[in-house]
């Protein structure tokens, strides 16, 4: 009897876990905002924040299963959660970027379609929903490591919508080359230098941290809205000498931008650390409020049921979608870890 490659096996997971895959290495997931946007009227912080409708937003990527990090919070299937093993650092083929656009929208809607009739879900709003206006070029993996990503991002934008990509800043030349640009760009981070960078986002390769620090530095050319997302994980970078360090990095990349996210106990970053490397949202506040100080920008907001707060440069931030309609986006009565461990 034949062995199952292990690319397989971990793509079969993933399937069972809600992933929708198209061509070789893209896929859609939906995001459990997407369920209760619908059915409940609430919205994810993004909505707060930037005006993005949970309910009208593709949740996609064009690395699954692909990164040149392993890091300890991402909840990205990596080889070692599951004993498999595979070559995470390339991508098999290279997909039309014309063709992931148009089939990942189309998974999006068939995704969506289980919603038409539902009780809770107001008719508008589904038909909204099958008319996406923004794309999140995240999900899981390295979305820099796809050599067509500029022509990802102009294939979304020529069907109207907006994209906000999210990056870890591995790949400086990609970003240094992109045209044309997200509508908002993101830099994970979480290490404040080179000896917690190899701890907690294990590097794969040799000399990634130095190119995160080139990324850092290419922020200020960006003519779009940039992000620094600073993921804070108790017991790792909640100290006062990973502030520093954070606030060094930050004041480097100058971005629009940062927000301070609590570190989620969710997907494959449940076989690396536990609940209690959770922050509450009153711990994100005062590690927000505390980098704010050493940057000097200004606290703008925050969404208690993500753990989230938004530092600004630029006072009230740049609103690139319609907001959310007739909704909640903000306070909401349930944690988002609560809410995402009811829809798994």
């Amino acid at each position: 009897m034949l062995r199952a490659e292990p690319v397989s096996v971990i793509l079969e997971k993933l399937r069972k876990a809600g992933y929708h895959f198209v061509g070789s290495h893209s896929a859609v997931k939906k995001c459990h905002w997407t369920h209760v946007a619908l059915t409940q009227r609430r919205f994810c912080y993004k909505c707060k924040f930037y005006g993005i409708a949970s309910h009208r937003c593709v949740q996609m990527t064009p690395a699954a299963i692909w990164c040149w990090l392993r890091c300890l919070h991402c909840w990205r299937a990596e080889p070692g959660d599951l004993g498999l093993d595979w070559d995470d650092t390339r991508l098999p083929t290279v997909d039309d970027p014309e063709f992931i656009a148009e089939k990942t929208i189309e998974e999006h809607k068939k995704i969506i379609s289980g919603y038409k009739g539902h009780p809770k879900v107001d008719p508008k709003m589904f038909e909204e929903a099958m008319n996406p206006k923004h794309v999140a070029i995240s999900l899981s993996g390295e979305p820099t490591l796809y050599p067509r990503l500029s022509e990802l991002i102009e294939a979304y934008h020529k069907r109207g919508m907006t994209t906000f990509l999210v990056t870890h800043g591995v790949r400086p030349d990609v970003l240094a080359e992109l045209d044309p640009e997200p509508t908002q760009l993101y830099l994970s981070l979480e290490a404040w230098d080179e000896k917690s960078f190899k701890e907690f986002n294990r590097p794969v390769l040799p000399g990634l941290w130095n190119a995160v620090l080139q990324s850092i530095e290419i922020l200020p050319s960006f003519s779009s809205p940039t992000a620094i997302r600073i993921t804070l994980v108790k017991g790792f970078n909640d100290t006062k000498e990973a502030l520093k360090g954070l606030a060094r990095l930050v004041s480097r990349g100058y971005p629009t931008y940062v927000e301070v996210k609590a570190y989620m106990n969710v997907g494959y970053s449940r076989y690396r650390l536990t609940k209690e490397n959770m922050p509450s949202h009153e711990e994100v506040k005062r590690f927000a409020e505390a980098l704010a100080e050493e940057i000097g920008y200004e606290v703008v907001d925050e969404q208690r049921s993500s753990r989230v707060v938004l530092l600004s440069r630029i006072g009230k931030p740049i609103r690139v979608g319609d907001g959310c309609p007739g909704g909640r986006a903000g306070e909401a009565d349930e944690d988002e870890f609560v809410l995402s461990e009811k829809i798994r």
